[in-house]
């Protein structure tokens, strides 16, 4: 449960970062690039977060 948590939240922090990207007109390969990364970096650290906290 926590991890789907803090997936939620980084999917909000990606769509808001894609969506400024989109607003400075950043080409969409770029956009694209970014939310890969950023998706990425929220997978290994709500994994490393939810499993430390499901120990104690």
């Amino acid at each position: 449960m926590t991890l789907l948590i803090y997936l939620v939240g980084w999917i909000i922090l990606i769509g808001g970062v894609s969506w400024g990207l989109m607003a400075m007109h950043v080409a969409q390969h770029t956009i694209a690039i970014v939310a890969v990364i950023l998706l990425g970096v929220a997978v290994i650290t709500g994994a490393t977060r939810a499993r430390s906290r499901d120990r104690s």
